[in-house]
């Protein structure tokens, strides 16, 4: 298949092309995207889309995303995984940026384990590359070759997302690498499922390339630690436009494989996680709550200093029943600069962007 690098220069021409290839008619006939994998009965990807894994260091992202590959792989259950790829979709590539090929073999064997393949003997259905010596520019490329001159591809997981760019908090490069998933998703109608680690004060994906790929993820999987059991990770939807899922929980088994806790009871367990959890802002006030606070603050003037932002904040969602300390404030202002539902002119002053997607 010929593709184009759409960082070039844009001529003229190529606008006129775009522009009559992109015109939509009512009468046309779009199938729905196949959906090949659910998470706890819940639809988290689909050809087409992409989707991520989110969580701070040691909380077993890798794990989580290697029960994703097995389940590819046997095209079934693994954990609370299960895929369904179409005949001609059936290979999987694997990326990893970061781990050496020492430690990449280490993934590729508990893949083939848990897909109950035998762990010494390659399978032709998966492709590993360990790109960790490469420069983000070189990743790209070598990833780009790899998806369209891979015969009958239908999911792709890249291991570090991050070091598909230099600067992960630069607006340009992580708007380029998230429009390359879009295209490369969209040409080849594959799945591809990448990782990122969080910020260590919120649950936000980190910098500016998190903030690009939760606003375009088809899903975005939370991985986290429990705080009281830390050799037990958990599972849930921080983004899912699809229904949402039951959490589910794993831990690593003897034979350092993610295994299933059955019992485990996220919420409210006795000598768990019953105390109380911190004020989240994304997932304790609603979008609709966010939207009607936002445009009354900003109709009654365009920008505001950081003072100033705070107390109207406070009034505005006062009024939409969502009570916030100066701490929630402080935690509300990081989580809209975050998600570019607000943002910073010069430095300084506090504008709305309405056209925010949640």
């Amino acid at each position: 298949m010929e593709y184009y690098d759409r960082t070039e220069e844009i001529t003229k021409e190529n606008a006129i092309v775009i522009w009559q290839a992109s015109r939509l008619s009512i009468q046309m006939k779009c199938e729905k995207a196949p959906e090949i994998l659910k998470a706890n009965g819940a639809v988290v990807g689909t050809l087409g889309n992409f989707s991520a894994s989110i969580g701070k260091a040691k909380s077993k992202k890798t794990f989580n995303v290697s029960a994703i590959v097995a389940a590819a792989l046997k095209n079934g259950t693994v954990l609370m995984y299960a895929a369904e790829l179409p005949e001609e979709k059936r290979k999987i590539l694997y990326v990893d940026t970061e781990q050496s090929p020492y430690h990449c073999l280490k993934v590729m064997e508990r893949i083939l384990l848990m897909a109950e393949l035998p762990p010494d003997k390659d399978c032709e259905r998966l492709e590993f590359l360990a790109l960790r010596k490469y420069t983000p520019k070189e990743r790209i490329a070598a990833v780009e070759q790899a998806i369209y001159n891979t015969p009958d591809l239908g999911l792709v997981v890249i291991d570090g997302i991050r070091d598909m760019v230099y600067d992960i908090n630069s607006p340009g490069e992580s708007t380029r690498i998230i429009s390359k998933l879009m295209q490369w998703t969209d040409d080849r109608q594959i799945h591809i499922h990448t990782i990122l680690h969080q910020n260590k004060g919120d649950e936000n994906a980190r910098g500016h390339i998190g903030t690009e790929l939760s606003n375009k993820a088809e899903t975005v999987l939370l991985v986290e630690k429990d705080a009281k059991m830390p050799d037990i990770s958990t599972v849930k939807a921080a983004h899912i436009r699809a229904m949402d899922f039951a959490p589910f929980a794993f831990r690593i088994n003897e034979q350092a494989l993610p295994e299933l806790i059955t019992d485990y009871q996220l919420l409210g367990k006795e000598g768990g996680n019953a105390k109380r959890e911190k004020f989240d802002p994304y997932k304790d006030i609603s979008e609709q709550q966010h939207r009607i606070a936002l445009e009354a603050v900003f109709t009654l003037q365009e920008e505001y200093g950081y003072q100033q932002l705070t107390k109207a904040l406070q009034d505005a969602y006062s009024s939409v029943g969502v009570q916030l300390s100066t701490n929630k404030t402080v935690s509300l202002i990081t989580m809209l600069k975050n998600k570019r539902m607000i943002v910073q002119e010069n430095g300084r002053k506090y504008r709305f962007a309405p056209d925010f997607h949640y």
